[in-house]
């Protein structure tokens, strides 16, 4: 499939869902505000975070809201069951997260939801995304091997469980990453739209048109959670988006490839990883912080420098990575 033949569909996913959450957080903040969902700051992280205590949180019911009126739209148009599929396993995320915010904000329990509470819930629904897959037959066990024209075909008793390793996984690592202002949003932007891309490329007409309604939600709220930010997304958000990257990634038999569109996330979560480990082992830490984007906060770099790197960093791995499946084109 050419990118050209279908490029108003997804622009219409893109700008529904773009103005939409343009339109409706606005409002959306202030409301927060007044329901007293605020931010509540870790004592680990950075001194100078203290002063962001308060901003509204959970905002990222704004663009959920955004691309679910542009997904409606589209399965109006014409229904598709995998892209009705990947937006309801999207929101199940975007409901972990809502518990795990509202537990925080509303419960004043500032850890929110226990490690082993969210991953039992992720996991759960993981695998039930898998089993919904083959109940509708669409599940395909096939896997693209980037920079190749190669397929693996991969046993069922073994897919499975690798894909509960990269749902879960993704998941967490988009919430690692939203720690500064801006930061997940931004990256995430540069991922779906490689994701849009890689759907033309391959034709895969209802991943195209999600992960182009994701990019235009994700773009209306970063208006606002650009630093300084007037509104964070909460776990609500960074769930939810999580989610909707891996079951594209999923649906469009690319998990290999989101290793690389979606180093940054790896990265930020490798460095948790090495962190814990190097100081179990050694009572010695690696980065003077970890998630690594803490790091640069503390050697002196802005939040938005920080922002700026990662954001070109995320963009030349999805170029790359767009390189890596020419040969799968339609």
């Amino acid at each position: 499939m050419k990118l050209g033949n279908y490029n108003i569909n997804m622009l219409i996913c893109f700008l529904i869902a773009f103005l939409v959450t343009a339109v409706i957080m606005p409002a959306l903040i202030p409301y927060l505000r007044k329901l007293k969902f605020g931010q509540q700051i870790l004592d680990e992280g950075p001194k100078w975070h203290e002063k962001k205590s308060g901003t509204p949180t959970m905002g990222g019911i704004g663009f959920i809201i955004g691309v679910g009126i542009a997904v409606i739209c589209a399965l109006l148009r014409s229904f598709d069951i995998k892209l009705l599929m990947m937006a309801a396993v999207s929101l199940g995320f975007g409901a972990i997260g809502f518990l795990d915010d509202y537990v925080k904000v509303v419960k004043k329990q500032n850890q929110g939801l226990t490690a082993s509470q969210k991953f039992f819930l992720q996991a759960a629904l993981a695998v039930l995304y898998v089993v919904v897959l083959m109940k509708t037959g669409e599940l395909s066990t096939t896997i693209l091997i980037p920079f190749t024209n190669y397929k693996f075909y991969m046993p069922w008793w073994l897919y499975v469980p690798f894909i509960l390793f990269v749902v879960t996984g993704t998941v967490n690592a988009v919430n690692l990453t939203d720690g500064i202002d801006g930061l997940a949003a931004s990256v995430t932007v540069v991922v779906s739209l490689f994701f849009g891309m890689a759907a033309a490329l391959v034709a895969s007409d209802g991943s195209a048109y999600f992960a182009f309604a994701l990019l235009g939600g994700v773009i209306g709220f970063l208006i606002y959670n650009k630093y300084p930010a007037k509104v964070f997304m909460g776990d609500t958000g960074s769930l939810y988006l999580g989610g909707a990257l891996s079951v594209l990634a999923v649906g469009l038999k690319m998990p290999l490839v989101l290793i690389i569109c979606g180093f940054v996330y790896l990265f930020e979560t490798l460095s948790v990883i090495m962190q814990v480990a190097s100081f179990k082992l050694t009572g010695k830490r690696i980065f003077k912080m970890s998630p690594i984007h803490h790091h640069f906060e503390m050697c002196g770099w802005s939040e938005r420098k920080i922002v700026l790197v990662f954001t070109l960093a995320a963009a030349v791995l999805s170029a790359l990575a767009y390189i890596s499946i020419q040969p799968f084109a339609a």
